[in-house]
């Protein structure tokens, strides 16, 4: 009883003592397993193929432990500057005993992967560093839908970038100005072949303009295509005055004016017309030019020079207003219709007219003002000539005297004068009556 009491205190008391035993033995075991200090240090490695991967082993604290180099597959590339691989694209850089520096040239996509440094200590340690292979596209090609278009279309403009790893950034631009596509993404094996598809709508002011299809690829710089926009619109009209130059046009001198155009194609129909009236038989015109050499006053008008193209028509005003010979001032609204050069503003035709209207309209209200007063004044004439007649008609009566008072009664002229004279001596009763 005794015995087996104090075998059991022992056993009880002496579990305590083995825990700072098993403490040792497991820092024993991180001593040897580190390699009595010494640790083994490399970096994961990207390359372009075709280009140099160079991976190195490379070990802290070292004690001159053997150092060698394994392929994914855990084939020795290098022991120490031995190298029991036979693939001649591996060759050694630097050994020492703190370092093994061994190069890869011509990298492909078969030598992606895990490579081992090992450190031969005991026991041994071990470290990889993984070759990442980049692949730049094949090919970039933009396809565009259509060659020619017309101003005011939508286009489409397909940009492919073939065979990349990993898959294409596609960004595209129109001039200096970025724009947005929608891209595709597929993928072969390893390899991304990337699609981005950009809607256009375009206008006189892309013609000639550039389209870029840039590619963002960790492999690649400045990699870019481009193709020209090719654009179709009708003309673009504009009137010139050659003389008098920015002057009044008076009666008796003359004026001449000359017609531009520019479309695509170039415009190959122009003509000059009177608008809401016949062209005076005077007028002279020649191609593009108007002439017209003695002014006056029934010239006035709106005189309009129409081209036209495969696209459409345009056209662009004159309004003439011929002055007095002695006119010195420079009317407010006079001469040309001025219209824009930007496709994106108006259409050029329908801008001439309107401001053309405008003009028109100007004149219109001064004219309309002016007799419009000349009518009030005349109709307030006419009131009062028939009010002054009503009224003088009503007043108009017979107006009789008291001078002859007496004479009534008389049997002959004599006595009725003689009856007469006597009544001037009452003169002061005469009285007189306005019935």
């Amino acid at each position: 009883m005794a015995g087996g009491s104090h075998s059991g205190s022992a056993a009880g008391g002496g579990a305590p003592g083995l825990l700072p035993l098993l403490l040792l033995l497991l820092c024993a075991a991180a001593i040897i397993h580190t390699g009595d200090g010494q640790n083994l240090v490399t970096e994961d490695v990207t390359v372009v193929e075709g280009d140099v991967a160079t991976i190195s082993c490379r070990v802290k604290n070292s004690d001159d432990s053997v150092i060698q180099l394994l392929n994914p597959n855990r084939q020795t590339i290098y022991f120490r500057d031995f190298r029991p691989l036979k693939d001649s694209r591996f060759q050694l850089v630097n050994f020492s005993n703190s370092e093994l520096r061994v190069s890869l040239t011509n990298v492909s996509i078969s030598d992606e992967g895990r490579y081992f440094c090992q450190l031969y200590t005991d026991p041994p340690q071990e470290i990889y560093t993984t070759i990442t292979v980049l692949v730049p596209p094949r090919n970039l090609v933009i396809d565009i839908q259509k060659e020619i278009a017309i101003e005011g279309e939508e286009i489409e403009l397909n940009c492919t970038a073939m065979a990349s790893r990993p898959a294409t950034n596609i960004r595209w631009f129109k001039g200096n100005k970025e724009l947005t596509g929608k891209s595709e993404v597929e993928q072969w094996s390893d390899m991304y072949t990337v699609t981005s598809r950009l809607v256009l709508k375009v206008g006189r002011e892309d013609d000639g303009v550039p389209v870029i299809c840039l590619v963002d690829h960790p492999a690649v710089k400045d990699l870019q295509t481009q193709r020209y926009l090719e654009v179709m619109y009708k003309p673009q009209v504009r009137v010139s005055q050659n003389y008098p130059v920015q002057g009044l046009t008076r009666e008796g001198e003359p004026l001449e004016l000359t017609c531009a155009a520019i479309g695509k194609p170039q415009p190959t129909d122009m003509r000059w017309l009177r608008v809401d009236d016949e062209m005076p038989q005077h007028v002279v015109v020649s191609g593009s030019n108007l002439l017209i050499s003695n002014l006056n006053k029934t010239d006035n008008g709106t005189y309009r020079c129409e081209a036209s193209n495969a696209v459409g028509k345009s056209h662009a005003d004159y309004m003439l207003f011929v002055y007095d010979t002695t006119a010195t001032t420079e009317p407010a609204v006079h001469g040309f219709t001025q219209l824009p050069n930007s496709a994106e503003e108006l259409d050029y035709g329908d801008l001439s007219d309107s401001r053309a209207g405008e003009e028109g309209a100007i004149r219109s209200v001064d004219h309309a003002v002016v007799g419009g007063v000349v009518a009030v004044v005349v109709f307030a004439m006419l009131c009062l000539l028939i009010i002054l007649g009503r009224y003088f008609a009503r007043h108009k009566g017979t107006y009789f005297t008291h001078e002859a008072k007496g004479a009534d009664d008389a049997a002959d002229a004599d006595t009725a004068i003689i009856n007469a004279e006597g009544g001037q001596n009452n003169s002061e009763e005469k009285k007189e009556y306005f019935i």
